[in-house]
């Protein structure tokens, strides 16, 4: 197959596909497991019970990058269905080539933008948990416009998340836990679960990445932002 992401055009991006190059495992994984794990923007919105084959509670993680945590998620928690979202062919690769070697049924992959999926493909009040972690935080001042987690881009969330639904957030970089916060705390129609201004313990099912335990052992923080859907 043709490896690389879909997108549909527009001027601004929140990320950059970076040139990374793929192993030859990463390679043969399309090839041996994307009919089985990736979905396609071309499909449109799709029906997500079709599309498991079965019910149960869904999540939904945007920027899986190298798809370590996510594979945890999806083997600690069968009982869910799952969708990861990713525009860098090397993570796409390694994930489904976990989950192809795993033998896993529940998970589902776009190699696509995340807004265009979100847009295009999932239902709204469809999602019990939607999660972003550790996103590119842009760190020059000019390049904030490009951080993924601001206003618009909360309310699109909040319109595919269940009544009771969890936005999940998480990142280590302080200035932009602050700027989350902020955009969270003002966010119509979301209640912290901390409490107001408040940020979350890092719940159980949120894995530990080795990214995370170096920076812990070198004094980093982490936060943790969890959000309901009240209405």
């Amino acid at each position: 197959m043709d490896i690389g992401p879909e997108y549909k055009k527009k001027s601004i991006r929140s990320y950059v596909v970076r040139a990374g190059r793929m192993t030859e495992g990463q390679k043969a994984a399309f090839d041996k497991y994307w009919s089985d794990y990736g979905l396609s923007l071309h499909d449109g919105r799709i029906d997500l019970n079709a599309t498991f084959g079965r019910g149960g509670p869904r999540v939904l993680e945007i920027g899986f990058g190298m798809g370590g945590s996510l594979l945890e998620m999806v083997q600690a928690e069968p009982e869910k269905n799952f969708i990861g979202i990713e525009v860098h062919p090397p993570g796409v690769g390694r994930l489904i080539n976990g989950a192809g070697t795993l033998g896993l049924a529940n998970l589902k992959v776009y190699l696509a933008d995340a807004i265009d999926v979100l847009e295009d493909c999932i239902p709204d009040d469809s999602i019990d948990r939607l999660q972003v972690y550790f996103p590119d935080p842009w760190h020059k001042k000019k390049h904030n416009k490009r951080r993924l987690i601001q206003s618009p881009f909360v309310q699109r969330i909040r319109s595919k998340l269940k009544p009771g639904g969890v936005f999940h957030l998480a990142t280590d970089w302080e200035p932009y836990a602050e700027s989350m916060l902020e955009v969270m705390e003002a966010a119509e129609g979301f209640k912290n679960m901390a409490g107001p201004g408040l940020y979350s313990p890092r719940p159980d099912y949120r894995p530990v990445t080795k990214f995370e335990q170096r920076g812990e052992r070198l004094g980093h923080g982490v936060w943790d932002l969890l959000y309901q859907k009240i209405d």
